[in-house]
């Protein structure tokens, strides 16, 4: 939430129901593993249809389906993926976003350990980029954020930049 705060305030605005959205598929993600853990993102995409989201319209239900699907794996195709071709061109940008900052705060959260502090983003409109800065909770470890990098392609499809992700210079 701390990456899409960020994003929402020196790059793109986005929406409280998109923040919710967000959070949702966030906190969901990963419950596909109850099922299987080879294509888990999928399986969390249909426990989330399947079982709906209390609070939340169909639409919203279906896009935070998509997020969570799109977490890992392959990236949004309108044309391959039933469900993310039906959304609206503005539906899919948003998928696109939020599944984008999700791929890049699993990576970062590999292990479920909060190691990462604070975020913080600053946005260079000329050349846009966005650059991630983090801050891990104990300065004299930095945790290994080579799979957020490796995850940051669906983040810079869906805000059109190109970013760096690295640690605040001061931390060491």
């Amino acid at each position: 939430m701390m990456l899409f705060d960020e994003m929402s305030e020196k790059v793109r605005e986005m929406s409280n129901r998109e923040r919710k959205m967000l959070e949702a598929a966030a906190l969901l993600h990963d419950i596909g593993y109850y099922v299987d853990s080879k294509a888990h993102n999928k399986h969390s995409r249909d426990m989330v249809i399947k079982h709906g989201l209390e609070g939340f319209s169909d639409k919203e239900t279906l896009m935070t389906a998509s997020i969570c699907r799109y977490h890992r794996g392959n990236l949004p195709d309108k044309n391959k993926h039933e469900l993310y071709g039906s959304f609206e061109k503005k539906e899919r940008k948003t998928v696109k976003r939020l599944g984008g900052i999700l791929r890049i705060a699993d990576g970062l959260d590999r292990a479920h350990l909060s190691l990462i502090k604070r975020i913080k983003v600053n946005y260079n409109s000329d050349d846009n980029i966005a650059e991630i800065i983090l801050t891990p909770n104990t300065p004299e470890f930095r945790p290994d954020i080579s799979s957020a990098v490796r995850k940051r392609d669906l983040f810079e499809i869906g805000f059109k930049c190109q970013s760096v992700i690295k640690f605040e210079d001061n931390v060491l």
